[in-house]
């Protein structure tokens, strides 16, 4: 038997490096757990030209919505590990879902292999104008004086958008109510509705909105105040020294796909998200491109992961 299960795992990896030699043979599928118009979406459609021409086959965006991004990034973990399917998803379902969930259908960190941080922008608080607050001072004055009367958005439990409110609740003492949406322009399209009163949105989705005065843009998440929205002073800033949130992108694979592969997918798209075209795409959407080695996407995830686990357990949020 022991004989019998060392030639299976030799056969499989004979095969496995057969398949990188002859890989990409067919098309390429990146999996969006998100919905259309989302920024992972947009996002996810500025890399596909350009690493369709690199790997000379047609690379395919699936969106595939659900569980706060961890359907899409699920079917991904569960994948063939043969290179022609990726994801590319968000701290959540990619770190942080895996101490807000008390059961996953996946461990990012054991069934998925990182490939590269695309980009990272701030999450910038946005609320219905019809509040009357111009300032995060006075968002939290107003909140204070509606104990659990007021809703907030996110793009899912786990996410960047749901956890920031979190913490945010927890320095200020507020008390909100959290309803979890698809995706960010979802989040836009209840507030705009009446349905909630404020969320930590993407630049990307939420400025278009505050620039047209539907939406009221009072600061952003970065620890400095971002070049993408250089005008919107930061939560820090506002009496909450510390406070720093990242919205973040990264392309992963299942684990075990060959190394060859992952090294060369990481090489290409690092060169596409740092070419011209794709950095100025980027930054008109708000996102800053990075592009980075696999290691330090890995290294990113579990940092992510330990950081959130402490307002998780401080703020009781659950998924389940």
């Amino acid at each position: 038997m022991k004989k019998l299960l060392i030639a299976a795992l030799f056969a499989l990896s004979y095969a496995l490096s057969a398949a990188a030699q002859t890989w990409p043979a067919k098309p390429v599928h990146i999996i969006v757990p998100f919905p259309p118009g989302s920024s992972p979406d947009l996002i996810a459609r500025m890399l596909t030209d350009k690493l369709a021409q690199a790997l000379a086959q047609p690379v395919i965006v699936e969106n595939k919505p659900g569980a706060g991004g961890n359907l899409g990034t699920g079917l991904v973990a569960k994948a063939a590990p043969d290179g022609y399917t990726l994801a590319l998803s968000i701290p959540g379902p990619l770190a942080v879902n895996t101490v807000l969930y008390r059961k996953m259908e996946y461990d990012p960190f054991k069934e998925l292999a990182p490939v590269t941080l695309v980009a990272l922008s701030p999450n910038v608080l946005v609320v219905d104008p019809k509040l009357g607050a111009n300032s995060v001072k006075e968002f939290i004055e107003y909140a204070k004086a509606r104990p659990g009367k007021l809703n907030y958005g996110s793009v899912g439990n786990g996410s960047a958008s749901h956890l920031t409110m979190e913490l945010l609740k927890m320095r200020a003492n507020i008390d909100m109510v959290h309803i979890p949406y698809p995706g960010s322009p979802q989040v836009n399209t209840a507030i705009l509705a009446g349905q909630i009163q404020a969320g930590f949105i993407v630049p990307g989705t939420a400025m278009p909105l505050v620039h047209s005065g539907r939406l009221k843009a009072l600061a952003v998440t970065s620890s400095v105040r971002s070049v993408v929205v250089p005008e919107l002073p930061t939560v820090a800033e506002a009496g909450f020294p510390g406070f720093e949130s990242t919205a973040w992108n990264g392309i992963v694979a299942p684990a075990k796909t060959p190394k060859p592969i992952i090294e060369r997918l990481s090489r290409e798209l690092v060169r596409i998200i740092r070419s011209d075209d794709v950095r100025e795409k980027m930054l008109r959407i708000y996102f800053q491109p990075v592009g980075t080695a696999p290691e330090a996407l890995a290294n990113l995830m579990r940092a992510e992961r330990d950081r959130w686990a402490k307002v998780i357990k401080q703020s009781g949020a659950r998924a389940d």
